[in-house]
C-alpha cells in the first residue's frame, strides 16, 4: 500500500521532564499520521474513528530539534477496520525511533454504526511490509 509521510519538528513543548519527547505527544502524532493513512485510502475522513493503538514503542529516545519523520501505511483491512502502521524515523539519520501499530473503524457518519469500507489491499511490496501485515494479523488474535 501506498505510504503516507507526515513530519514533526520537536520543540520545547513537546519534551517530558528528561528533555526528551513526551510520550504521548508522540503517541497523538502517530494517530494523526495512522489516521491520514486510513482516510485517505478510504476516500471520506468522517467516516474514520480511532478503535485501538497497540504496540508503539521507542527504540531510542527523541531530543528536542529533531525532525521526525512519520511513515503510515494500511497494513490491513477487516470489513470495516483498517490496521495501520506508523513508524517514526530522525528525518536526519534515517534512524527508526517510534513504531506502532493503529486500528481504525469505518463509520457511518449519520448514525455512527459500523459500515463496511471498500479498500482492498494490494500486494505487499518488500519485506518489511510483509513483516508489518504479518504482525498486524498477530495482533488482531
Amino acid at each position: 500500500m501506498k505510504i503516507y509521510e507526515t513530519l514533526h519538528l520537536v520543540k520545547g513543548e513537546d519534551l517530558n521532564h528528561h528533555g526528551t519527547l513526551f510520550a504521548a505527544r508522540a503517541a497523538a502524532w502517530l494517530v494523526e499520521a495512522g489516521f491520514a493513512a486510513a482516510a485517505c485510502e478510504h476516500g471520506v475522513t468522517d467516516e474514520i474513528v480511532l478503535r485501538s493503538l497497540r504496540e508503539m514503542s521507542f527504540s531510542r529516545p527523541v531530543k528536542k530539534g529533531a525532525v521526525v519523520k512519520f511513515e503510515s501505511r494500511v497494513v490491513h483491512a477487516g470489513n470495516t477496520s483498517l490496521t495501520v502502521a506508523v513508524t517514526a524515523k530522525d528525518a536526519m539519520t534515517g534512524e527508526q525511533v517510534i513504531e506502532g501499530y493503529i486500528t481504525f473503524v469505518t463509520i457511518d457518519a449519520e448514525t455512527g454504526q459500523k459500515k463496511r469500507h471498500q479498500v482492498v489491499l494490494d500486494e505487499a511490496l518488500g519485506e518489511e511490509e510483509r513483516r508489518q501485515r504479518e504482525r498486524a494479523v498477530q495482533l488482531k488474535k
